[in-house]
C-alpha cells in the first residue's frame, strides 16, 4: 500500500503517550508518528524504526526519563524478516553491552499500516 510521506491523525490521539506510577513510566505503542505534531513519517523499515525510537526518546524525556532507563520493550513488526534491520537500528539507540529485555513479535497489520510499533517500560 502506498502512503503519502506525511499524514496526521484525523481526530488526535485517544490515548496518552505515557503514564507514570511509582517511579515507572509505561508508554503507549509508538510508531513513526511525531509525538508533538502527530505527523506520520512513512518510509522503509529502517526509516520507520529510527523515527519510532526518536519518538520514544522524546516521550521518555518529557516524562523525566530517557532511553538509557528503559527496562523492557515490546516490539511488533509486520515482517520478522526485518529482524536483522531492527537489531541494526536498535544498536543506535540502546547499549548493546547491557540492553533492556525485549520481546519481538510478528503481527499481520498495525494501525495506519506502519511496519513497526514499540512500547516500553522505563524508570525515572
Amino acid at each position: 500500500m502506498s502512503h503519502p510521506s506525511t499524514r496526521s491523525l484525523e481526530y488526535g490521539p485517544i490515548f496518552s503517550w505515557s503514564k507514570q506510577h511509582d517511579g515507572m513510566i509505561y508508554t503507549s505503542g509508538h510508531a513513526a508518528v511525531g509525538v508533538d505534531d502527530l505527523k506520520f513519517s512513512y518510509g522503509d523499515f529502517v526509516h520507520e524504526a529510527r523515527v519510532t525510537f526518536q519518538n520514544l526518546r522524546r516521550t521518555l524525556e518529557k516524562a523525566g526519563s530517557g532511553l538509557d532507563k528503559v527496562l523492557k520493550l515490546t516490539c511488533y513488526m509486520t515482517d520478522l524478516g526485518n529482524f536483522g534491520l531492527f537489531n541494526q537500528v536498535y544498536t543506535e539507540f540502546f547499549d548493546v553491552e547491557n540492553p533492556p529485555v525485549r520481546t519481538c513479535v510478528e503481527v499481520r497489520r498495525l494501525p495506519y499500516d506502519f511496519k513497526l510499533e514499540v512500547e516500553v517500560v522505563a524508570h525515572t
